[in-house]
């Protein structure tokens, strides 16, 4: 089996013609998204529930999922970053109690706490029609149309994956595909603590610009709700689905699946 791995505009391990975009699926417009609302949920459990659904959508390639949850703090490091993106000795790792995740997806560093969205579609591209590199920018125009909703302005930059307000990071993008269905995905920050963010070095790349908010731009909270269900809407959207079904649990979820993180309590 191949695994591809990328972020923005760069992809490991790529066949010949992987990046050319597909043909639109005759499918796609009876395609249902089933999205789970999960609240907060360990990092680990999340990441094995993608595996699951991966695994669901390789043998059945007409379903799709959506899974938008937040994670307890933890740090998650990815094909392009590295130990020296995480600007804190390991004393102050363990004493903030942040496990770093090292993960078979594209992107840099990451640091995941309350207040941000996880956003994880677990999708067939061939089946959607879609080549990596539409992939990507289907997910940024996504993002951007969310932000725009609360009158924010969204870019991206280019050879950097994610999408920024004036240059600060919003939320970042780390996807992880095999035999084209996606698992990893986006990171938005709606209202978490901005501070702890100084501690980590966005994307593995960027030497500067500290991470942004929705909460900080809007310079007021803004209703978790209200952004996930925008969020759903422009998703659904942006990828041509019909029809979305919600759903606020998943019988296969392990709110306590096992870690191989990095510990960093005693």
């Amino acid at each position: 089996m191949s695994l591809w791995l990328l972020t923005g505009r760069q992809c490991e391990k790529q066949p010949m013609g992987l990046l050319a975009p597909l043909p639109p699926s005759p499918f796609a417009p009876e395609l249902t998204l089933q999205a789970y609302l999960l609240g907060s949920v360990e990092f680990e459990a999340a990441l094995a529930l993608q595996r699951r659904l991966a695994f669901q959508v390789s043998g059945d390639r007409e379903s799709a999922h959506l899974v938008v949850c937040e994670h307890p703090p933890v740090i998650t490091v990815g094909r392009h970053g590295s130990r020296a993106h995480i600007l804190c000795e390991p004393d102050e790792l363990r004493l903030r109690r942040w496990p770093v995740r090292w993960l078979n997806r594209g992107g840099g560093c990451l640091l995941h706490a309350p207040g941000q969205l996880a956003i994880y579609p677990i999708l067939a591209l061939d089946t959607l029609g879609f080549g990596l590199e539409a992939y990507i920018d289907r997910l940024q125009e996504a993002v951007i149309a969310l932000l725009d909703d609360f009158s924010i302005h969204g870019e991206t930059l280019p050879g950097h994956a994610g999408v920024f307000v004036s240059g600060r990071p919003i939320a970042g993008i780390g996807i992880a595909v095999r035999n084209w269905v996606t698992y990893h995905g986006v990171y938005l920050n709606v209202a978490p603590d901005l501070e702890p963010f100084r501690r980590i070095r966005f994307g593995g790349s960027l030497e500067d610009g500290q991470m942004t908010s929705v909460a900080r731009e809007r310079r007021g909270l803004v209703r978790p709700s209200l952004i996930r269900e925008r969020l759903l809407e422009h998703f659904a959207a942006h990828f041509g689905f019909a029809r979305t079904v919600i759903f606020h649990e998943h019988p296969q979820l392990n709110h306590r699946a096992p870690s191989d993180a990095v510990a960093t309590t005693r």
